[in-house]
């Protein structure tokens, strides 16, 4: 068994003997609607990467529980369809990561099922070609997290054989890697981000077997950052923000829309949380409609947010949902 996935399977294990569920058994008491699109039209896959550029979301690579996956869709938020386009010319791999940058999407890192990699490509939608560019300059690593904020793109933590807390910049024109200052929290893997107003969020994932409750505030403007309230009950902590929930997981999805972001699934759940960063604050929306599962894909296309792909154990999912965060639930819809 590859190192990957039985890292994904005892994740799994641990989360279900001891993580407090986070979906309210009555959600016809909370706001959000779930609507299902078009299936993805590739094999059903968990550990996806993927990037938007205008109105189309890029998804690509994966693993099916069989096979490391290359191929590449783009999905049209318009007219609900995907199309097949150029497949990545990298290995074929899962847990890697992405970000959009100056109209073009980029990818890297992740496991081929024997190897941890840092080579890194850049997709462009035009010519609808890849090129291989710098390999990133920390060390080979896989379930890292990948962002663009105010024109600067990053990534960051992720699992060498050790979790990890470096965060390295991209720059397009010199084509090189820089290490920027340090994140302030702890290391981990499995993390979950999304971006508001040109400020990076990053919170969950795991550390040797513990779920980080910490969540932080990234602004590139000043390469600062900043803890936000802690996404836990304790109220022994100063940082904590306490209410009758727990959020932690890892392997979570992130982004966000109309200024508010967005957590979803994780292992063994399909709970959502919308953070708001005016104030400091999470409320739980109405669950993912589909099955509960980890190693989904999220993005937001034009204000728009949209959950599809993961696993539950062995069954991989190729369904994807649209969420309308403040619509009532309606099942006239799926």
């Amino acid at each position: 068994m590859n190192i990957l996935r039985k890292g994904m399977i005892i994740s799994t294990l641990i989360m279900g003997l001891v993580l407090v569920s986070c979906s309210n058994d009555e959600d016809t008491d909370l706001v959000g609607n779930w609507v299902k699109k078009s299936s993805f039209d590739g094999p059903a896959r968990s550990s996806a990467t993927s990037f938007v550029i205008g109105s189309y979301a890029y998804v690509t690579t994966g693993y099916t529980g069989d096979e490391y996956l290359k191929d590449l869709w783009a999905y049209n938020s318009d007219g609900d369809y995907w199309e097949q386009k150029a497949d990545f010319n990298g290995v074929g791999r899962s847990a890697a990561s992405g970000f959009e940058l100056d109209s073009k999407g980029y990818i890297g890192l992740g496991y081929d099922g024997t190897n941890k990699l840092k080579d890194f490509y850049e997709y462009d939608p035009i010519s609808n070609t890849w090129t291989q560019k710098a390999d990133f300059a920390g060390t080979a690593r896989y379930s890292a997290v990948g962002f663009q904020a105010g024109g600067k793109a990053y990534f960051g933590t992720g699992y060498d054989g050790n979790y990890l807390k470096d965060f390295y910049q991209y720059s397009p024109t010199a084509n090189t890697w820089t290490l920027v200052n340090g994140f302030s929290g702890n290391k981990r893997r499995g993390a979950s981000t999304f971006v508001i107003d040109n400020k990076a969020y990053l919170g969950l994932g795991v550390n040797s077997g513990t779920y980080q409750v910490d969540f932080w505030m990234f602004d590139p403007a000043t390469d600062t950052w900043t803890r936000k309230r802690d996404i836990d009950q304790d109220d022994d902590d100063d940082y904590s923000y306490n209410d009758d929930y727990v959020i932690v997981r890892s392997n979570a999805t992130g982004f966000s829309m109309n200024g508010y972001g967005y957590i979803g699934c994780g292992e063994s759940t399909r709970s959502i949380w919308e953070y708001s960063p005016t104030d400091d604050v999470w409320e739980e929306k109405t669950s993912l409609e589909g099955s509960a599962r980890t190693d989904a894909t999220g993005f937001a296309i034009n204000e728009r947010g949209f959950i599809l792909l993961g696993r539950t154990g062995s069954s991989y999912f190729d369904d994807s949902w649209e969420f309308k965060p403040f619509d009532e639930q309606s099942d006239d819809d799926n």
